[in-house]
């Protein structure tokens, strides 16, 4: 549920009679790696950006051995929290949505550091099932799949989980997102799988196959999607890759100098291109793929993770096109909202 916040000193809530109706729109997202926002303006059926933040705070941190929200992580979110909650009012008014994903609904205290958070910083995250994580980025991502083809599987990586989503595009009409036929989550993500395997691990010399491997087992044995897969064996279904970890792989690709959204938003790969870098990753050590200019230290033990899960998807459900989607979730709840505001407006008053 989205809600409105004005300028300060006005907290996250309604905006009461005989306020302004928020001009912008605001979608932030927590997941367990990263803390994203876009705030944006309406332009007829899209938006355009005036605003955007991003921080890896890793907030999923050591959770998949604890089961519990450290200290040290709650901190390093609650820090970009409050850098968002301050460029969301300094635009207000604005009709703000901020959800939180696999790592606060997995954690036995995330209820606990949603209150705190509310408390810090007046921003209601709410926690969205992994059902509409999946169709929130199809949304996001719904402009960049090939409605000449007939499936697509969009990919969204996260840092705690996994979403997969098959859509039949043979149906597909218009310019509203296709309808998904089956979908999947899976608790794995670049973070979880990064300390389940940890690099350099004497235990793990075949270690990058391994990930691999623990990725394929629970998508082998998904059976909902099955219907598709004469489509995928025929050539006719592609890959959306939405991630920092793809998005990563496709700078690398491209041997961008800087990482440029411009350049890697939309570029088609081939699952050969896809294998290659993924090889030239390998070969590098941690200090070599954190002097990738579109990599970094941030990423460079969380990077082949990403390929690994990319590999194993490519595997299980071979597609010779991927495309590159620097877009997804936070888009995805940028134009429901927006989508919500027309319906509204076209109701017929009593």
């Amino acid at each position: 549920m989205a809600e409105a916040l004005a300028a300060p000193p006005a907290p996250a809530g309604g905006s009461g009679r005989g306020a302004r109706e928020p001009t912008h729109f605001a979608a932030l997202d927590l997941g367990t790696n990263n803390c994203r926002l876009l705030i944006a303006a309406p332009t007829g059926r899209g938006f355009r950006v005036v605003d955007a933040y991003s921080r890896i705070v890793r907030l999923g941190e050591g959770l998949s051995q604890s089961g519990r929200l450290s200290e040290p992580a709650m901190e390093r979110a609650l820090a970009a929290l409050r850098i968002c909650a301050e460029k969301i009012r300094r635009r207000g008014p604005v009709r703000v949505r901020a959800i939180a994903t696999q790592a606060c609904r997995s954690a036995a205290n995330g209820r606990e550091f949603l209150a705190r958070v509310a408390e810090n910083t007046g921003m209601k995250l709410e926690v969205i099932s992994p059902r509409e994580e999946a169709q929130l980025s199809v949304a996001g991502c719904a402009s960049l799949i090939d409605r000449e083809a007939d499936a697509a599987l969009v990919l969204d990586v996260g840092g705690g989980s996994t979403e997969l989503s098959w859509v039949d595009l043979r149906q597909a009409r218009g310019p509203r997102p296709p309808r998904i036929k089956a979908w999947l989550s899976i608790p794995i993500g670049v973070v979880t799988l990064a300390e389940r395997f940890p690099e350099g691990a004497p235990a793990h010399e075949g270690w990058f196959r391994a990930m691999i491997e623990a990725v394929k087992a629970p998508l082998g044995a998904f059976p909902h999607a099955e219907p598709l897969r004469p489509l995928f064996e025929q050539g006719r279904a592609h890959l959306v890759g939405t991630s920092g970890a793809i998005t990563s792989l496709a700078g690398l690709h491209l041997d961008l100098p800087r990482y440029d959204r411009a350049k890697v938003d939309g570029l088609w790969m081939s699952r050969a291109d896809c294998d290659a870098v993924a090889e030239r990753l390998a070969a590098l050590t941690a200090g070599e793929r954190a002097a990738q200019p579109c990599i970094g230290p941030d990423r460079a033990d969380l990077v082949l993770a990403g390929a690994a899960i990319l590999a194993a998807v490519q595997e299980t459900w071979p597609c010779e096109r991927v495309r590159v989607a620097d877009r997804g979730l936070r888009e995805g709840v940028l134009l429901s909202m927006m989508e919500s505001r027309r319906r509204r407006r076209r109701r017929p008053r009593r």
